[in-house]
């Protein structure tokens, strides 16, 4: 496996955070490894994520980016290796670790009878986030989706519907973001508002962890880089 530091980018005025978060954890991975039935799909992984840092992971479809996040988040449960926050295993930590962290699948995860406002009232209910109606119509409308809030998820474009899963970025508490393909069915505009997210998040020192086929800045960061391969 092969960890490549890559160039940071230029400076970025950042909006007022929605939290203010105190970090004493990491993210540490060591020895990982992951198969799919038979198949191995890659071994003797070792990584750590610190406070403010962002990773992004890279390698062929197939190589196991996706089943990597999902082993991250405790969906699959890896081969061998431990994954540890703040020092200890997550297996032991379980929701305590659970509720620092977000997921965010290349699938929307919506509910298509259900509004926009009331996904993301669900969303925040089942990671145990606190949420008014103002932050969820603010975060909404932040994200293009002014005068659709109560709209059913079925009538809004696959666009429209991607906003309203993103839209747990603003409204979340979890300081470990792990996002596989954020920029899935957005337009050059919410490409943007994605990466200035983002870079709110890490400025408050949190963490992401991401896939993507598109490219994705964050300006003032260093981007990590690590290679399945």
């Amino acid at each position: 496996m092969q960890l490549i530091a890559v160039h940071g980018f230029g400076s970025i005025v950042y909006n007022r955070p929605l939290f203010n978060f105190r970090f004493t954890s990491m993210l540490e991975v060591s020895n990982l490894a992951c198969s799919r039935g038979d198949h191995r799909l890659f071994s003797g992984l070792s990584f750590t994520l610190q406070p403010g840092q962002i990773m992004q992971i890279q390698g062929k479809n197939g190589s196991g980016k996706t089943s990597l996040l999902r082993t991250l988040c405790g969906f699959i449960l890896q081969d061998e290796g431990v994954i540890a926050w703040g020092g200890t295993d997550v297996r032991e930590l379980g929701e305590e670790y659970f509720a620092q962290m977000m997921y965010l699948g290349h699938l929307n995860a919506i509910k298509d009878e259900l509004s926009a406002l009331e996904n993301l009232h669900i969303s925040a209910g089942l990671s145990g986030d606190s949420l008014s109606e103002k932050d969820a119509l603010a975060a909404l409308r932040r994200l293009g989706l002014r005068g659709r809030e109560n709209l059913p998820a079925k009538v809004l474009s696959q666009g429209q519907r991607r906003r309203v899963a993103l839209a747990r970025m603003l409204v979340s508490e979890a300081k470990l973001w792990i996002l596989d393909e954020p920029l899935a069915a957005l337009d050059v505009g919410a490409v943007a508002l994605i990466q200035e997210l983002i870079a709110e998040h890490l400025a408050r020192q949190g963490m992401v962890i991401f896939t993507t086929h598109q490219p994705l800045e964050v300006a003032g960061m260093e981007m990590r880089s690590l290679s399945l391969s």
